[in-house]
């Protein structure tokens, strides 16, 4: 995988401190700056342009959840990775509604954070355990929040997915990716650079309401996009 920067934006300096002696033992991540407050952390998102963002949620000045929606939309192939000390239902969907595609706890840091980086930046979708599994209780079957069954073939889809649509490009990306085809292969097929590919693949994700490669081809297999 190729080189990659990161800005750091947490207000607790020893976590900063943690974040920051993690990242410099990894000789391929480029440590841009670290931000203490949701005003810094734009303005330095702004002017440093990284590719990834490492944000916490409780920021003095707003919520990094703000932050992450700036990121979304102002630079949408960087990727944005939550570390927070909440790991309740709403603070994990409302980060993950904003843009974030990555969401650890602080009591995770035995995890090697630069590994959890690069998973993020190869198309990943790194998550704490205790959270993914609260995730998936969420759609268990009997759940109010469940995913239901794909329509039958050649009945209508409701309106919401009827107004889903990838562009070509998109759909080519989503193919070739189903087909067990990384990200970076993606990029060489289509003669576009590993950068362009993951803009592809976050404006899927985004359309598809999903956060991860997996995800994604389920729900185009459900909606009859994509056949076994």
């Amino acid at each position: 995988m190729s080189e990659f920067s990161v800005l750091i934006v947490e207000d607790q300096a020893r976590f900063r401190e943690a974040f920051a002696r993690s990242l410099a033992q990894a000789p391929d991540i480029q440590l841009l700056g670290m931000a203490v407050d949701l005003h810094q952390g734009r303005k330095m998102f702004d002017q440093t342009q990284p590719d990834v963002l490492l944000v916490d949620l409780d920021l003095p000045g707003g919520s990094g959840i703000e932050l992450i929606r700036h990121a979304a939309h102002s630079r949408p192939h960087c990727d944005v990775m939550v570390i927070s000390v909440f790991g309740d239902e709403q603070h994990v969907l409302s980060s993950i509604e904003a843009g974030a595609t990555g969401y650890l706890l602080k009591d995770s840091l035995a995890l090697d954070l630069a590994d959890q980086l690069r998973s993020l930046r190869g198309g990943g979708s790194p998550i704490s355990p205790v959270i993914a599994r609260r995730l998936l209780m969420r759609l268990a079957p009997g759940s109010p929040h469940a995913v239901t069954a794909a329509p039958a073939e050649g009945q209508p889809l409701p309106p919401d997915e009827q107004a889903i649509a990838l562009s070509e490009q998109e759909s080519r990306v989503l193919h070739l990716a189903a087909k067990g085809f990384t990200f970076d292969e993606i990029a060489q097929f289509m003669t576009v650079s590993p950068h362009t590919v993951m803009t592809y693949v976050k404006r899927i994700y985004r359309k598809l309401q999903v956060r991860s490669k997996v995800e994604a081809i389920y729900e185009a297999r459900r909606l009859g996009w994509l056949r076994d």
